[in-house]
């Protein structure tokens, strides 16, 4: 008989009558038909949700990835000597970046959401927004797919601000390496924080997303830091205990934690809290005796809460954080920031409230990143 080419289709034969045992004898065949063509065929990507049903992640290009000799070009020879360098490049993928395990843990809970609930849009959505110029898109495209990430939405705005493209979008929540872009995103209300690479490399669960929040001026508003600021400690626990049922106002990353906690409860529904893969973290400075009855309250008057709360009393966060080993850490001071990051943690800063008065710049130094 003649050969064969793979994926060439059959000549009709002439119908014959089944024999005894045909339908058995037929099953294999076509399961290795089944089999054949499914390989032939494109693995076949999710669609991507509308952005007002699902939990949209920005995400900057240097957060994603890792951009330092780029970013050197860019600040010493220009912006037509970058893309010259970029266009040459193109064909090599970019170094993973701070928020690359965080994305990928997006990823894994988004796989497990579409096996429970394949219909729903209820998912992350990770867009990539960046002030690059179209034609450094070629290479993010292929960093993208050489690490095989779901990201379908990109935002190039070559060299505009992000922050009108980020509302369209329905932002829960912005991660860029650009304290500037990140300030006049807070400043509009959109969740955001500055991404900061850890000084040393620290496997995290490629199976549970695990994110950490300071409180006060990350969750809550800074109205007790304020007061900490100008009358003290003492003061402080005075105000806390008198305001113990009094829900402290929202913070800048309240919105993000909602989100969170919205598609848990899409695992305890189906009976799966104990294997949920996203936990959540609130690791505050605040001690637990004298303050932390107020900020537990609080999350529960807005009906949330953390899957785990660590009152340090003013403890060190660093060597918790190391242990918990979170995708990401909150906080609104550049301290805490720095401490997580010398520990292994990737930290984020959020520009919020009265530690940022007066306005401080991203600091000269970073610690390395983790190669």
């Amino acid at each position: 008989s003649r050969s064969m080419e793979p994926g060439q289709p059959r000549e009709p034969q002439e119908p014959r009558e089944p024999g005894p045992g045909a339908e058995t004898a037929a099953a294999p065949v076509w399961e290795e038909a089944k089999i054949f063509y499914d390989n032939l065929a494109p693995k076949k990507k999710p669609k991507s949700p509308k952005p007002q049903n699902a939990v949209t992640i920005a995400v900057s290009s240097r957060a994603l990835f890792r951009m330092d000799e780029e970013q050197r070009i860019y600040t010493e020879q220009g912006v037509e000597e970058y893309v010259r360098y970029q266009l040459e490049h193109e064909n090599e993928p970019f170094s993973p970046g701070p928020a690359f395990p965080f994305v990928k843990a997006l990823e894994a809970v988004n796989r497990r959401l579409r096996e429970l609930y394949p219909d729903s849009e209820d998912v992350f959505d990770i867009v990539l927004m960046t002030n690059n110029h179209a034609q450094v898109g070629v290479r993010l495209i292929n960093s993208i797919n050489h690490y095989d990430l779901f990201i379908e939405r990109f935002c190039m705005t070559g060299g505009n601000s992000p922050i009108c493209y980020l509302k369209a979008y329905h932002t829960n929540l912005y991660l860029s390496a650009d304290a500037e872009k990140v300030r006049e995103a807070i400043d509009e209300g959109i969740a955001a924080a500055t991404i900061f690479s850890p000084s040393r490399d620290v496997v995290v669960s490629q199976s549970q997303l695990r994110v950490a929040f300071d409180g006060d001026a990350v969750l809550f508003s800074d109205e007790s830091e304020r007061i900490v600021k100008a009358h003290g400690l003492d003061r402080f626990f005075e105000h806390e205990k008198a305001h113990e049922n009094k829900p402290l106002a929202q913070g800048p990353l309240k919105g993000f934690l909602e989100a969170l906690g919205r598609l848990q409860k899409k695992f305890y529904s189906k009976g799966l809290r104990l294997e949920c893969p996203i936990r959540t973290y609130l690791v505050t400075a605040r001690s637990a005796a004298s303050s932390g009855a107020r900020a537990l309250k609080t999350l529960r008057s807005w009906g949330l809460e953390t899957d785990e709360a660590l009152f340090l009393a003013g403890a060190p966060k660093g060597p918790l954080l190391e242990k918990i080993r979170p995708h990401i850490f909150f906080d609104d001071q550049m301290f805490h920031v720095a401490g997580a990051q010398e520990m292994g943690t990737v930290a984020a800063h959020v520009p919020y409230g009265v530690a940022q008065t007066p306005r401080r710049t991203a600091p000269a130094k970073q610690a390395p990143s983790a190669q």
